[in-house]
């Protein structure tokens, strides 16, 4: 069963998808995290929260501000407003579902934002962590200046830069030069699942190695061959994640 929701966020309404295998239904519920550019109907979101759902789980997608459905403009996107559009879903889960157990499921951006998110709240709060082509990376670009083979000069990032049809505003560069990306994620303690493509052009795998390095609970997984969108073993990415799930938050 989906359900379309509006979820008030700081920047503005965000568009959200509820999918859950009963009504009514009282059990644990997994918010996705969609990547920089991406929305909530796109993979590999769509096919996990409908492999979630067989196994009887719920999941809540959403668009970040400024992307899909959501309101917002993507010129004012930056990780830490990310960051408060998902603390504001979290708390909307906690009260639509109060003493179920959440867990947490980011793929690129999104999955630096879970993570963050994972590590702010606890283990208390957040049962469980998946992390799929987490893209940490974008704070050594926004240091080195460029972005989706965009070049700019870090010190003094332009005001906007045009890159796939899409405006970047210079508060993303300036703010991602600073994030505490793996410092904060690794205050998690709770069980973690990193998935990374061995062959992923925009993230190396390198990166999911530290974050594995910097956790005290995670298991990490490296696929050959695989892409940053996790498209060549997508099936294996989704049957990973859902098992993972299931397992924790029984």
């Amino acid at each position: 069963m989906k359900e379309s929701l509006r979820i008030a966020g700081p920047s503005g309404a965000l568009n959200a998808v509820l999918q859950t295998p009963s009504a009514p239904y009282a059990g644990p519920v997994v918010i996705l995290m969609h990547g920089f550019m991406s929305n909530l109907k796109l993979e590999p979101l769509r096919s996990i929260a409908d492999a979630l759902e067989k196994e009887g789980i719920a999941s809540l997608r959403f668009d970040f501000m400024g992307h899909g459905k959501s309101e917002g403009r993507f010129r004012d996107m930056t990780v830490l407003k990310e960051l408060a559009d998902a603390r504001a879903v979290l708390s909307w889960v906690q009260q639509r579902f109060p003493g179920q157990k959440i867990g947490l499921l980011g793929h690129s951006q999104g999955g630096v934002v879970a993570g963050m998110i994972a590590g702010e709240k606890g283990a208390g709060e957040v049962s469980a962590l998946v992390q799929l082509s987490a893209a940490a990376v974008l704070r050594d670009d926004a240091l080195s200046g460029v972005l989706m083979n965009r070049h700019y000069d870090p010190a003094n990032p332009p005001e906007t830069l045009w890159v796939l049809f899409h405006r970047v505003g210079r508060d993303y560069f300036t703010v991602a030069q600073t994030l505490p990306i793996f410092e904060t994620s690794a205050r998690y303690t709770g069980p973690v699942l990193l998935i990374h493509g061995k062959d992923d052009k925009i993230v190396p795998y390198t990166y999911s190695e530290k974050y594995h390095a910097g956790y005290s609970n995670s298991t990490l997984v490296l696929l050959d061959g695989e892409n940053h969108v996790l498209s060549k073993k997508r099936k294996e990415v989704v049957a990973r994640s859902v098992a993972f799930l299931k397992a924790e938050l029984a």
